[in-house]
C-alpha cells in the first residue's frame, strides 16, 4: 500500500448539536482538543491531509491541514463532508474518519485498503461486533475518488443517508474486535466521562 496515493479526510463540519452546539473537534481530551487525538492517528495512516469544517476554520488551520468547507450549504450532514474532500483529493484513495473518535485503530486504513483492493470494491466500512450487535461505521471508511460522479447525483437528488449511498455501491465490510476504537463522543457527558 502506498499511503501517499490515499488523503486522509477528517469529518468536522457539523453543527454539534449533541454537544450543546460547541464545534465537537475542538473540545479537550485529557488536555488537547479532540480534532488533535485524531491527526496524530490518522497521519502516519495517510499521505496528504484535509479537513472538512464549517465554522471556526480559522482555528482549525492551525493544526497545519488544508480546511475545507461543503459545497452544499445549510450543514447538509457528513456525506457533504466526504464530496467537499473528494472534490479536493488529488489522490487515487481517500479515508475517512470523524473529529469526535481520538481511539480508531492505527491500521484503519491499511486493513479497509487491503479489503477493497482484494475486492475491487469502490468502498470499504468498518463495521464491529456480531450478529444483533453487528455495527457500521459508515464515516469510518475508504473509498475512490472516481464515486465523486456518482455521490453528486445522490446529493443532488436530495438524499442525505450513508446507508441508502451505500446500497449503490459495492460495498465491502471490514471487522474489526474492538469495538470502543471506535466510540464516538458526542456529549459534555461522555467527554466528562473520557476525561477522567
Amino acid at each position: 500500500m502506498d499511503t501517499n496515493q490515499i488523503t486522509g479526510l477528517i469529518l468536522a463540519g457539523g453543527r454539534g448539536t449533541r454537544m450543546g452546539t460547541v464545534d465537537k473537534g475542538l473540545q479537550t481530551l485529557h488536555d488537547t482538543p479532540l480534532v488533535s487525538h485524531v491527526i496524530d492517528r490518522l497521519a502516519p495512516q495517510v499521505g496528504p491531509m484535509l479537513l472538512n469544517a464549517n465554522q471556526n476554520q480559522d482555528v482549525y488551520a492551525q493544526f497545519g491541514i488544508h480546511v475545507i468547507a461543503d459545497s452544499l450549504q445549510g450543514f447538509a450532514g457528513p456525506l457533504a463532508g466526504v464530496q467537499a474532500g473528494l472534490e479536493h483529493c488529488k489522490t487515487e484513495f481517500m479515508a475517512t474518519v470523524p473529529c469526535d473518535s481520538p481511539y480508531f485503530p492505527d491500521n484503519l486504513v491499511s486493513t479497509l485498503y487491503q479489503a477493497l483492493n482484494e475486492r475491487e470494491a469502490d468502498l470499504a466500512v468498518a463495521v464491529t461486533g456480531e450478529g444483533e450487535q453487528r455495527q457500521q461505521h459508515p464515516v469510518f471508511c475508504l473509498l475512490r475518488r472516481s464515486l465523486l460522479p456518482h455521490l453528486n447525483n445522490y446529493l443532488r437528488e436530495g438524499n442525505r443517508k450513508f446507508a441508502l449511498w451505500y446500497a449503490s455501491l459495492l460495498v465491502v465490510e471490514v471487522h474489526f474486535e474492538d469495538e470502543h476504537a471506535f466510540l464516538n463522543i458526542n456529549t459534555l457527558d461522555e467527554l466528562r466521562q473520557q476525561n477522567q
